[in-house]
């Protein structure tokens, strides 16, 4: 065996001994007043881009009604896509935390027109339990509402087929409404939260 791999392999890739990198270079912000401008396509969801926390009530008809906690994290990168970032914990009846709950990661893309956005909205959620959700959605004024275009499931991830998101800007803060479809259920209220912005 040859002490170079080059020997053995004459189409050897550039970077196989290249230099290490640094960080990542560019800069993403959930604070307007840092980092990149934001792109012009996302200037109708501008009231959405920051760090929210709030609490909130989930359920559906197959399980009990429980009390949570959630952070969200609305950021972009100078391009025409907003990064969501989603974490909860399930709180007891003193506001106390009890465990992990959902997390969720994903991305708002406006639909647009030539280089203008139009009021039409893409987006794509993950969650750790196997489940991708690709969402079509409609922004009108500070309300963004959303319904699956389709579901993509692990084979070992509960059987959701659909869902719809109401998401709005009322006196400041970000409310939501979930609904979903599975295991058997007709498309119900899953989760709803009201969350108070505490950066951006």
């Amino acid at each position: 065996m040859s002490a170079n791999p080059s020997d053995e392999n004459p189409l050897q890739p550039p970077w196989l001994n290249a230099p290490p990198v640094e960080e990542y270079p560019y800069e993403e912000s959930h604070d307007l007043r840092v980092g990149p401008k934001l792109h012009p396509a996302l200037d109708g969801l501008l009231p959405y881009v920051g760090v929210w926390r709030g609490r909130g009530r989930g359920g559906f008809p197959t399980i009990e009604d429980f009390d949570f906690a959630q952070e969200v994290r609305i950021s972009h990168d100078g391009r025409p896509f907003l990064l969501y970032e989603s974490r909860a914990w399930i709180l007891d009846e003193q506001s106390r935390p009890v465990r992990p709950a959902g997390r969720e990661v994903g991305w708002w893309r406006p639909v647009l027109s030539g280089d203008r956005a139009t009021d039409e909205l893409e987006a794509l959620m993950t969650s750790p339990t196997g489940i991708m959700e690709l969402y079509i959605g409609k922004r009108t004024g500070t309300q963004i509402e959303f319904a699956t275009d389709a579901v993509v499931r692990t084979s070992t991830a509960k059987r959701v087929t659909a869902g719809a998101r109401l998401f709005g800007i009322v006196e400041g803060a970000l409310l939501y409404a979930q609904e979903m479809a599975g295991m058997g259920q007709p498309l119900s209220p899953h989760l709803s939260a009201r969350l108070i912005r505490v950066a951006g």
